[in-house]
């Protein structure tokens, strides 16, 4: 190889550097910085602009930084706070923002790393703060929207203050539970109280019972002893009928009535088919066997 021919490679070699570093190209989902000897000069593609495309700049002078445009989601590590009855819970959020001013953003946070962490520090004290105000029940149902705006107004104006760059697009507390050693303390009292409540029930449903069951044994007894006297009165009163009817008819016919008497006498003496009497053959009893219906 000639010299000729290594300058040549020279000259090829330093224009295509050259060019690498005078044209750059930003995507339309980015926006860039230039920066000039470490300070940002100029912003290329930023929020209300459309620049994205081929762009110049000063080679070797001015260097590229280039920043997502888009909307960003950021998880913050579980943060264990202390709600207003003093209960712990372990709280897992995140939020959504974007970079709206890029030169404070890199003035302040120099790159979105940094930046992550700041802000991730930031979501946790606004939640410590805002949520240490609250009830459990408040975060974790009764009032949890009115919270998360709340703690998303309190980390704007701290990114406002801080001067960060960026606009909070959207808070919210993806987990809210109890921490690991307090859960089955809890769950253990729960369980104890709805034992309580069911053993309360039992009693309170078995002392309805005996109280049922007292009211009908009672109804029964008040029936028996209505239907038994209802009983005792109509027998009477057909005895007392029977007995009358029987005196009409003995006064009518008094032989009739002591041959009647006597069927019944037999009726019952010879019933059971095992009854021996001794009786004299002249006996009264045994008159109208001798004598027919008459007994004379």
């Amino acid at each position: 190889m000639t010299s000729r021919s290594l300058f040549l490679g020279l000259i090829g070699l330093f224009l295509i550097a050259l060019i690498f570093q005078t044209f750059y190209i930003v995507d339309q989902r980015q926006q860039a910085i230039v920066v000039k000897f470490g300070d940002p000069v100029r912003v290329v593609n930023p929020p209300g602009k459309s620049q994205a495309g081929l762009n110049l700049k000063i080679p070797f002078v001015e260097q590229v930084i280039k920043l997502d445009r888009r909307n960003i989601a950021l998880e913050a590590d579980q943060e264990e706070i202390i709600t207003a009855g003093q209960q712990r819970l372990v709280v897992d959020a995140f939020i959504r923002y974007r970079i709206s001013d890029p030169l404070q953003f890199y003035r302040t946070l120099r790159d979105e790393q940094t930046a992550k962490d700041r802000i991730e520090r930031l979501v946790n004290s606004s939640l410590r703060q805002v949520l240490g105000s609250a009830t459990s029940t408040d975060i974790i149902s009764g009032r949890r929207a009115q919270l998360m705006q709340q703690a998303k107004r309190d980390v704007e104006q701290r990114a406002k203050v801080s001067r960060l760059g960026i606009e909070v697009i959207d808070l919210r507390i993806r987990r809210a539970d109890l921490p690991t050693n307090n859960r089955e303390a809890v769950f253990r009292r729960m369980a104890t109280s709805r034992q309580q409540v069911a053993a309360q029930l039992r009693a309170e449903g078995e002392q309805k019972k005996r109280e049922i069951i007292a009211q009908a044994d009672k109804e029964v007894s008040i029936t028996l002893a209505t239907a038994r006297e209802q009983a005792g009165q109509i027998t009477g009163e057909g005895d007392a009928l029977r007995t009358r009817i029987f005196a009409q008819s003995f006064g009518k016919d008094p032989s009739f009535a002591a041959f009647f008497r006597s069927m019944q006498a037999y009726e019952a003496s010879f019933a059971d088919g095992e009854t021996t009497m001794v009786l004299s053959p002249d006996s009264a009893f045994f008159r109208y066997f001798e004598r027919g219906p008459s007994g004379k």
